[in-house]
């Protein structure tokens, strides 16, 4: 990855900021091979492979030598020694290269005289070969800009199952069947082939959703453990039981059988399990899957057919297979053309060879089809179709060459991205907010003026999303992307490519000692359950641990790893904050969980020495302690480059008031996360020095402060970039009297309100922000028997959540709420009715009801009956 690899050089030498340096004139040359790798194409065959791979070595060098250097407070004397170093190596690269002119040769050989010639040299075997001009590629950004007019998001596991409707009616029979025994069905097929599509389309059909009571989906993959499977299943058996998340987390494997028991006792239900390897598993969890004799359904996938007939002698087990010409053809069209699936005739006889060659598989297809879909030209659709008449023989090893095209036609800048998402592992959700800050503290993002880096960030993944190299999980309510996840044979490509680019290491498998780490090792994934650091001085910069540890056996020599950018461990449960970690300067993110084993811990006020952070994610867990709190030093406000701050329970001091009206005023423009604070101070002279915070979380304990009054709450309107705001208020009767005159920022766009008992006819201070667009109530927010909303409120809604709202009579019409598109009312026992008239808001798609009253559910059941007949199909009413 030499592209990446000068972007964090560059970087790295932009943190040097002497203008008469000779850095500067290095910082040149990085800035001509970066230009150069972007307009660069595989056309250049083997030697721009081993160009590359020279640059990139050479870059890492470079920046193990400037980083040390600045790691102890001096810069290094010259660049000249670092450039020649460059040259030295791509020096190799020429040479080795058998196609070069042998002018161009001899050239070379004297590359080492000076910068000069070297310029020189470069340039001309970018322009010059054997007397003739070199075509180069068309620049990224011209491509990039056609792609996303020409692509549409074709996520695997979210298309339409060409080919599969017979699958699909034949099952949907089988599980809304007469049979009342609880049955398992086992989908067989190879990798790629469409089980997880169709047991997906399955499960989200409206018709199976309304026949079973509740249904639970499970991803077992092959390094499965017991405890996490019924992790998993608690955890997608939604609402079935209220507990908060820290329960959900670190509850025992048998804690979490006992509530998917008692969760699925009694009714009939559908579980899917999908990904399923092991013989075993079966033997392990059937008991905490009741039989009631009524007509439960239990769904496998797998790609071993021992592990189907492992099951019961009752199961039915479907075998899939492969499409056909026809099927392949109409679903390569779909994929590119969207709908229309309108071929121009010239292209027709190249995407025939294209949908043949991938042999029926679908996910060959989905993929080659997000090659395709970015560039619609013959010359184009003639080089894929002899690649992948090459790269097809069927099995998985083939697969991967036809898959790969996909990462070979990425832009440079995507190629990073894609090849990071192989630290996480098999199966594992990805948390697109993790994800982002991740890539941000790698430094693989291009910045752009007129974007922050997450948001640059946010396009990237969309772009990966868009050529079906990542897919879509989960989705918030206002669409935006909150999950994602890779097909196995995606992740075992992005695995392999990043180990043979020297990216990335993952270890899956048990290891007891840390390897010796070079570059090839210069990002270290473990998957695995044991490791002991060994003694080697490690020039490792990113470590990322997955592996579940419920206690801290793991022996980190955090000191060793002196260039360490990146390190996350949340699955290690540290017995206190390993201090360890304030020496690793260089850290730009930081997430560690930590037991705490009293009320409180408090963090070393050294941590201000990580000048470089950008996140620090800390959770903590607790022993036997009741209520415990994680105490920040306010050294904190001198860590300039901080971007996002999340804690749970964390107790932050606001900064002096001498330091916020002197000359030397605290500066956290970078700052755009805050959250999980607790009982915070709210001072407009604090927020102003964080001029771009974006989202901010604050919880309220009654008590802890002799009062509380209304300017404690009026401040939030200098967050003048505010768009996420999370408040909550511990149960205490004391704040119904406690004044609450709001002042929100003007761009807020999701509001989530939690206790202090507010009464309704403060609602305006709410509905007045014309850009709010996700509203939740929780948990007595607002108290009273009525709410009657004003005109000309709430015009930019689209989700309302009333969850645990006292509230007895809701006087509202489709005025009141015109973008409305989810409403959802859960445990509101003492509601009446759902106003007829919402049934009128013409944008409303959804309407979730959950452990409400007969008389909500029937007046929800009687504004579906109502739009049916007026003929809007649109609108859905579920209920749980």
């Amino acid at each position: 990855m030499a592209y990446s690899a000068l972007v964090l050089l560059m970087k790295t030498l932009d943190k040097i900021l002497d203008p008469c340096s000779q850095i500067s004139s290095l910082k040149e040359k990085v800035c001509y091979l970066l230009d150069y790798l972007e307009d660069s194409s595989e056309k250049y065959g083997i030697t721009i492979a081993d160009l590359e791979g020279q640059i990139r070595d050479a870059a890492y060098e470079a920046e193990d030598i400037i980083e040390s250097h600045l790691e102890k407070g001096a810069l290094p004397e010259s660049s000249t020694s670092l450039w020649d170093m460059f040259c030295s190596k791509i020096q190799n690269a020429f040479s080795r290269s058998e196609a070069m002119d042998h002018d161009l040769e001899l050239e070379i050989k004297h590359l080492h005289k000076s910068v000069e010639e070297f310029d020189f040299i470069l340039e001309s075997f970018f322009k010059i070969k054997k007397g003739k001009t070199i075509e180069l590629l068309r620049p990224v950004a011209e491509s990039s800009a056609d792609a996303r007019r020409l692509s549409r998001t074709t996520s695997f596991g979210q298309s339409a199952m060409v080919g599969l409707d017979e699958d699909f009616l034949k099952i949907k029979d089988w599980l809304t069947g007469s049979s009342s025994r609880r049955d398992i069905i086992s989908i067989v097929g190879m990798g790629g082939i469409g089980k997880t599509t169709l047991a997906r389309n399955l499960y989200e059909d409206s018709l199976i959703d309304s026949h079973f009571d509740t249904r639970a989906w499970v991803t077992v993959s092959q390094d499965y453990h017991c405890q996490g499977v019924m992790k998993d299943l608690r955890n997608s058996i939604v609402l079935v039981k209220r507990e908060s998340h820290d329960d959900q987390v670190n509850s025992s494997t048998e804690k979490s059988a006992e509530i998917v028991y008692k969760s699925l006792k009694g009714r009939r239900y559908l579980i899917v399990m999908d990904d399923v390897w092991d013989t075993k598993l079966w033997d392990e969890v059937r008991r905490f899957f009741p039989d009631d004799d009524n007509g439960s359904r239990i769904i496998w996938t797998t790609r071993l057919s021992e592990v189907a007939f492992s099951s019961e002698s009752s199961s039915y087990i479907h075998d899939m297979s492969l499409l056909g010409f026809e099927e392949s053809w109409s679903l390569l069209c779909d994929k590119v053309f969207g709908e229309e699936c309108n071929c121009p005739s010239e292209l027709e006889i190249m995407g025939w060879s294209i949908a043949e060659s991938c042999k029926g598989l679908p996910l060959a297809i989905v993929t080659i089809a997000g090659v395709l879909s970015k560039r619609r030209t013959r010359d184009y659709w003639e080089y894929i179709a002899r690649n992948v008449k090459s790269g097809v023989t069927g099995n998985d090893d083939r697969l991967l060459e036809i898959l790969a095209l996909s990462y070979n036609h990425l832009p440079h800048h995507l190629k990073a991205c894609f090849l990071y998402m192989g630290v996480f592992p098999e199966d594992h959700e990805i948390l697109v907010s993790r994800l982002i800050k991740l890539w941000v503290a790698e430094g693989f993002l291009k910045p752009l003026y007129s974007k922050s880096l997450e948001e640059v960030a946010e396009d990237y993944l969309q772009d990966l999303v868009d050529r079906s190299l990542i897919m879509v999980g989960k989705r918030g309510r206002q669409g935006e992307i909150k999950t994602c996840v890779m097909h196995d044979m995606l992740r075992d490509l992005c695995v392999k490519k990043a180990k043979d680019e020297k990216f990335l290491l993952v270890l899956n498998r048990n290891v007891r000692d840390f390897p010796q780490v070079g570059y090839s090792e210069y990002r270290v994934s473990i998957h695995s359950h044991v490791l002991r650091v060994g003694t080697n001085d490690s020039r490792l910069r990113s470590f990322l641990y997955f592996a579940e540890n419920e206690s801290s056996n793991l022996s980190l020599c955090f000191a060793r790893f002196r260039l360490l950018k990146v390190l996350d461990a949340l699955s290690i449960a540290f017995d206190e904050f390993p201090t360890q970690v304030v020496e690793l300067v260089n850290l730009r993110y930081l997430a560690l969980l930590i037991w705490i084993f009293s009320s409180k811990l408090q963090l070393p006020a050294a941590i201000v020495q990580l000048k470089n952070l950008q996140t620090l994610i800390l959770s903590h867990g607790m022993y036997d302690v009741d209520d415990a709190n994680l105490y920040l030093p306010p050294e904190i406000w001198e860590m300039p480059q901080l971007r996002h701050l999340c804690f749970k329970r964390g107790l932050l001091p606001g900064p002096s008031r001498e330091r916020l009206d002197g000359e030397n005023s605290f500066d956290m423009a970078h700052l755009q996360t805050l959250s999980g604070l607790e009982n915070f101070k709210c001072r407009k002279e604090v927020f102003r020095i964080m001029p771009h915070l974006k989202k901010l979380g604050i919880s309220y304990v009654f008590g802890q402060r002799k009062r509380w009054s209304s300017r404690d709450f009026d401040s939030f309107v200098y967050l003048q970039s505010l768009e996420t705001l999370t408040l909550s208020f511990d149960d205490s009767e004391h704040w119904k009297d406690v004044p609450m005159n709001f002042a929100f920022p003007s761009k807020l766009k999701k509001l989530t309100l939690r206790g202090g008992r507010i009464s309704w006819s403060k609602m305006t201070m709410v509905g007045s922000l014309h850009n709010l667009e996700v509203l939740k109530l929780k948990e007595s927010a607002f108290e009273g028997r009525v709410w009657e909303p004003e005109e000309g409120e709430f015009l930019s809604l689209k989700c309302l959540l009333l969850d645990g709202i006292h509230l007895r009579h809701w006087r509202a019409n489709e005025t009141h709420f015109p973008s409305l598109q989810q409403l959802s009312v859960f445990f509101c026992f003492q509601l009446a009715e759902i106003p007829s008239a919402i049934g009128y808001i013409t944008t409303l798609e959804m309407l979730e009801l959950y452990k409400c009253s007969d008389s909500v559910v029937k007046s929800a059941k009687l504004i579906e009956e109502e739009q049916r007949s007026l003929g809007n199909e649109s609108l859905k009413v579920r209920v749980k």
